[in-house]
């Protein structure tokens, strides 16, 4: 009997698991097609308002000149549903093929206030361009990607003469047609046949377990192999057709673009064009007035220079994307990363389908899943009442704890957060780089220095900060409990409340009154120091006096906790083993080392875990009061992981150092826990 239920169990779990891996693989493919065609569709917009705007550019400054360029490129485009020129001084809307900007509402004219987000893009784009020009490094999207409710793309570009942004160009482009749907046919096949093969094999095999699920384990993998083999084929096949389109599209909006240019007309004044003519409508902010006639005069050489079209395919950043020739020809590099990353996205999504379908197998095969599912039956009830807990802790625990471990394996940052993980997978590179930095010290011109950037420095500075400060905290806090708990002591509870109160008042305000009072000019602790004829000291301008004061802003802080565990523990000792002590002959020394330490264990250790815990990451205290000064020298872990990731903006990277301290820290509490048993069998 037992040996049919492996061959059952074995069929069973090999259904589900080759089920579950062909219907993740068929939705990854279909994701990443998905995925692919929405950013070739962000491409061919972007291509196409760089080229509105290369070609407005060098029409004008004439507004028929630029509307008859417009038409010409918008004309025979099924594509582009409508067109709006704007130029900033103003507030003009020089050119527009939209059906609601025909007769009175005609341009050339003044926006009015309906209007108002229009120019606000336009305002956008010049601060983007200027402050990516100030910066030295792309931070602020250049081309304006949207997608529209009825599943179009709005996309604005700059318009620019020399370095000024003087207006902007906008297109609407028309939707695209929905994805690629992966053949469902390959996935019931990739679902099917492992089963009926399975099927054919189990029969000469008997029911002997490891056969069967050896032969499942195989049959799975190669279904999984195979079908995550053909997804990437067919994504590599989709990707290099991308480019060829690309390429394709270039040179037939390389040749209307000559066109257009061919057939301009001459340029004509109109009225109101001249700066400052046109009356801002109410709600439009004030502009200073200056030359901001667009493009170049048509007999001027730039006007006249050959257009290069695939400049026109570029990032949001305004950069090239480098995937075409100088003659508009796919670049064979771009070509094979294509296929490189299609091969990448094969290999882990067998990896990832792989691993969670052999699981699945090994559980259902294994009979765990049937005896699990029998617990449930059994205490449902137990497990309605913890449903609500479980949900919750998913979401705001497992889920985002999943979810920072997998961003620490990516190359997250500011500038790629629309890029999805698998763009941004860098594997082990990250932790590479935390853990690489074995350079604590380095030679200058002015003798040895420490590293204060590298990992190891933090760390070591970590520990000793952690150490000192829960010495502080168990050794005052004990002193104090043991105070406390002296009988006959006057006043107790008025003490106790006043011991409590560093503990009560919130700690981001006993971080800042500490900061100044450490303050070199107005601080109370250097006015008292000079009342006794020291000098000021600048705390926070050498490594150990800025740690000083942390350690005295923590240990003000940290004491009342173990004040408070102690004081209970030191409670519940029986006072007939004091009596029975000193009956014996027994000495305070001897009462304290033999009573009252082994009786305060159970509770001291897991408080001094907890206690290690917090202050190796306590980020209030060093962040708000040193603030890692001088240079970096006083930074713990998680203040350097911090600023990692919102000054510095590497995401991935500040992800993978959080991994390491939450490592350092797992690997501290179950170590520390099994040394000292404190949490076992507490009577």
């Amino acid at each position: 009997m037992a040996r049919s239920d492996a061959r059952r169990r074995a069929a069973i779990g090999l259904t589900i698991a080759a089920g579950v891996a062909a219907l993740l693989g068929w939705l990854l493919l279909y994701w990443a097609a998905d995925a692919a065609q929405q950013s070739a569709a962000e491409r061919a917009a972007r291509q196409r308002a760089a080229a509105f705007a290369s070609i407005v550019e060098r029409a004008g400054p004439a507004g028929n000149r630029i509307r008859a360029a417009v038409a010409a490129m918008g004309g025979g485009d099924p594509s582009v549903e409508r067109v709006r020129v704007v130029l900033l001084l103003g507030r003009q809307l020089v050119a527009s093929t939209a059906p609601e900007d025909t007769g009175a509402r005609a341009a050339p004219r003044a926006l009015e206030m309906p209007e108002k987000p229009i120019y606000d893009v336009a305002q956008e784009l010049r601060a983007a361009v200027q402050t990516n020009r100030e910066e030295g490094s792309p931070r602020k999207d250049e081309i304006h990607t949207v997608h529209l409710p009825s599943g179009g793309i709005a996309v604005t570009a700059p318009l620019q003469r020399g370095e000024d942004v003087v207006g902007m160009v906008q297109l609407e482009m028309a939707p695209q047609g929905h994805a690629h749907r992966p053949a469902l046919l390959q996935a019931v096949a990739a679902w099917l046949l492992p089963v009926a093969l399975f099927l054919l094999l189990s029969i000469p095999l008997g029911a002997r377990p490891v056969p069967l699920l050896i032969t499942a384990a195989a049959l799975l993998v190669g279904a999984v192999v195979a079908q995550t083999g053909l997804a990437a084929s067919h994504l590599g096949w989709d990707s290099r057709r991308t480019i060829e389109q690309s390429a394709q599209q270039l040179r037939e909006l390389g040749e209307r673009a000559s066109r257009a240019l061919a057939g301009l007309p001459a340029a004509e004044p109109e009225p109101g064009s001249e700066p400052g003519s046109e009356q801002p409508a109410a709600g439009f902010p004030e502009l200073p007035s200056f030359d901001t006639s667009l493009g170049v005069p048509a007999e001027s050489e730039a006007a006249a220079a050959p257009l290069d079209p695939v400049a026109w395919d570029v990032d949001r950043f305004r950069r090239p994307l480098g995937l075409l020739t100088r003659d508009g020809t796919p670049a064979p590099e771009a070509l094979a990363s294509a296929q490189g990353k299609a091969v990448r996205f094969g290999r882990r999504a067998a990896a990832s389908t792989g691993a969670l379908s052999l699981t699945l197998l090994l559980l259902v095969a294994m009979g765990t899943a049937e005896a699990a599912a029998g617990a449930v039956v059994r205490h449902r009830v137990a497990y309605l009442y913890v449903l609500p807990a479980l949900l919750g802790m998913t979401l705001l625990v497992f889920f985002p704890f999943v979810y920072g471990i997998t961003l620490s394996f990516t190359d997250s940052n500011l500038y790629n957060t629309n890029q999805s993980l698998g763009e941004t997978w860098i594997g082990l590179k990250n932790y590479a780089e935390v853990l690489s930095g074995f350079h604590l010290v380095q030679k200058t011109d002015s003798g040895w220095s420490f590293d204060y950037g590298s990992f190891y420095w933090t760390l070591f500075f970590t520990i000793v900060w952690t150490v000192t400060n829960v010495a502080i905290g168990v050794s005052v806090g004990l002193v104090l409990a043991l105070v406390l708990n002296t009988k006959g002591l006057a006043l107790r509870p008025v003490y106790r409340v006043l011991l409590i109160l560093p503990w009560a008042v919130p700690t981001y305000i006993t971080a800042l009154t500490w900061r100044g009072m450490f303050h070199q000019q107005f601080g109370v602790i250097n006015q008292v120091l000079q009342i006794f004829g020291a000098p000021a000291i600048s705390w926070y301008d050498k490594p150990l006096t800025s740690y000083l004061t942390a350690l005295a802003t923590n240990g003000w802080l940290s004491f009342p906790f173990m004040m408070v565990v102690s004081l209970g523990a030191l409670q519940s000792i029986p006072a007939e083993l004091y009596e029975a002590a000193r009956v014996d002959g027994a000495s305070r020394w001897d009462q304290f080392r033999a009573i009252t330490l082994p009786s305060l264990k159970p509770a001291l250790v897991p408080a001094v875990i907890l206690s290690v815990v917090w202050t190796f990451n306590q980020f209030n205290v060093i962040y708000l009061v040193t603030a890692g000064e001088p240079g970096g020298a006083t930074e713990i872990l998680i203040t350097k992981a911090y600023k990692i990731a919102f000054e510095k903006y590497r995401y991935g990277y500040a992800a993978a150092y959080s991994t390491v301290i939450f490592a350092i820290l797992l690997a501290y509490g179950t170590l520390q826990n099994r040394l000292s048993r404190a949490t076992e069998e507490i009577a």
